[in-house]
């Protein structure tokens, strides 16, 4: 467990103390809400990092190294940005996958170009994001999204 964890467990039991000394009543109801959306998220969460894990031993680090890691390059900021806009991933999953991805010998600008499109581009979504908001609407979010993925993934590369 890293510290910005143990800062998160903490700051969640001073706040449920302050809040429980406020008010007990919504305090439980706090915690009893709080309770049902971890139990309809789990079912969600434990297949997805089931899936992650399978593909991160699947995938082996000499892999990641050639796609995604420092060595290369341009390339594997555009491998990053492309395996990035096609997948489909919560954020939840994302974070943890890149830090993975670090570990197996990723760079940190592929990474960030992967990370970053995965949360700004969906070109799985593009469908059903049509319908709601109109192609123009789409093209310009997914585009917009890429460029500031790319940009992202340039200034990091600069300062790392």
């Amino acid at each position: 467990m890293d510290i910005s964890t143990i800062i998160l467990y903490i700051l969640a039991l001073v706040l449920l103390i302050v809040s429980f000394i406020k008010d007990r009543k919504k305090t439980k109801m706090g915690i009893k809400k709080g309770w049902m959306a971890f139990k309809k998220i789990l079912p969600i969460l434990i297949p997805l990092f089931l899936i992650v894990g399978i593909i991160l031993t699947v995938i082996s680090p000499d892999m990641i190294k050639f796609a995604l890691g420092e060595n290369s390059g341009v390339i594997g900021v555009f491998i990053g940005l492309i395996v990035g806009s096609i997948s489909f991933m919560p954020p939840f999953v994302t974070y943890p996958l890149g830090v993975e991805l670090l570990e197996k010998g990723a760079g940190y600008p592929q990474v960030a170009a992967f990370v970053t499109t995965l949360m700004a581009v969906g070109i799985v979504y593009f469908t059903a994001e049509t319908k709601f908001f109109g192609t123009k609407s789409a093209i310009l979010r997914n585009g917009l999204g890429f460029i500031a993925s790319l940009i992202v993934a340039l200034v990091v590369w600069g300062v790392m």
